[in-house]
């Protein structure tokens, strides 16, 4: 338990916080440009000289995949494993490298990745969704930035732009970045500085098969207050519109929880944070938060073989010298996923080793085409 000296300390730092953002805010009401709108355009990206592919003639294969802002297995301050906060640009290409090495030997058609950086000083400022687009046959992209600030005040961070992407063979329009909910057990100065998640939606139009809606999520990890619970409906929501309207829909991404059928809930091994900021092994507290998902759509890998086996589909672990322990990244859909498609893609036996390339391993299904 903290002392009277150790609490007054706290509150001291925080009331010293808030006055420092009460003056900037006096000067403008969002100086370092970390403020987004309910709704707004994402940005739309193509490879140079970029051209549509032909039409599939093979079920459509999609991808989804937290690639950790290219930082491989470096060991980071919020992984609590080291202290590294900056990546020089070779280690970036490097990572880089090793991950469109994978996506080519997967092949998809379209793929959802988060943690990608577009303009920021940790990632040496490389914009590594550009360069996925022209180093893989994704040649279209639209982005939604997740955590920009002309400059982030702690732990040397400086400059931010990180986001999620939606990569695809074919151009994207319709592309829209909507706002979620910010976390609401922050101080006011922490809050301002910190990840402003969202949905990214945009629609491909399938030569020769019409129309497939895409929509993709990064949600919380570390809120006590929620605030995950309710990024899980409002995409859900955005998937229900969709399908209510009569459009295939395709959703995807890391949802920072479990599924149905999960064995063990928390106390995983590669939990070694004593910072609460970076805590986030216990998932009991989040019974039913997909159960919606579930019974509206079908997911990848159906209930019964994840339930029969949990660790063929374990797609995250922290300590890259461990092993995958858990699954938090997903796909589903309104459609019809072919039969025995959905894999994760964790080590060799899937045609190259993930563990190196990122704390999440690459999952993919294939997809039914009207």
């Amino acid at each position: 338990m903290s002392s009277a000296a150790d609490r007054q300390s706290h509150t001291l730092r925080r009331l010293r916080s808030l006055a420092v953002l009460g003056a900037l805010c006096a000067c403008a009401c969002d100086p370092f440009g970390t403020g987004f709108d309910d709704s707004e355009p994402a940005t739309l990206y193509a490879a140079p000289g970029a051209t549509p592919a032909p039409a599939p003639t093979r079920p459509l294969r999609i991808l989804d995949w937290n690639i950790k802002f290219g930082g491989g297995r470096l060991d980071f301050f919020f992984d609590c494993f080291g202290d590294r906060v900056l990546m020089s640009r070779a280690e970036v290409l490097a990572n880089l490298e090793g991950i469109a090495r994978k996506v080519r030997q997967v092949d998809p058609d379209v793929m959802f990745i988060q943690e990608v950086d577009v303009n920021a000083k940790r990632s040496a400022f490389v914009d590594q969704l550009a360069w996925l687009v022209a180093h893989t046959d994704l040649h279209y992209a639209a982005y939604a930035s997740q955590w920009r600030a002309d400059f982030v005040p702690s732990d040397g961070l400086g400059p931010m732009d990180d986001g999620i992407a939606i990569l695809s063979r074919w151009p994207l329009d319709h592309a829209t970045r909507l706002a979620l909910p910010l976390r609401t057990d922050q101080d006011a100065l922490t809050q301002y500085f910190y990840l402003h998640r969202a949905v990214l939606r945009a629609r491909v139009q399938l030569p020769g098969h019409g129309d497939l809606w895409l929509v993709n999520v990064h949600t919380d990890a570390y809120g006590q207050d929620g605030t995950k619970r309710r990024h899980i409906e409002r995409f859900q929501e955005e998937m229900d519109a969709l399908d209510d309207a009569g459009e295939l829909v395709v959703g995807g991404g890391d949802l920072n929880t479990l599924p149905p059928g999960t064995t063990k809930l928390f106390d995983f091994p590669d939990t070694v944070c004593t910072n609460e900021d970076f805590v986030a092994d216990d998932y009991r507290p989040d019974a039913g938060w997909l159960d919606g998902l579930y019974s509206r759509y079908s997911p990848f890998v159906p209930t019964a073989d994840y339930a029969a086996d949990n660790a063929e589909y374990f797609s995250h672990s922290v300590d890259g010298r461990g092993s995958w322990n858990r699954e938090l990244d997903y796909l589903f859909t309104n459609g019809t996923w072919v039969p025995g498609s959905g894999v994760v893609h964790q080590d060799e036996r899937t045609g190259m080793a993930t563990m190196p390339l990122s704390d999440h391993a690459p999952s993919s299904a294939e997809l039914e085409l009207p």
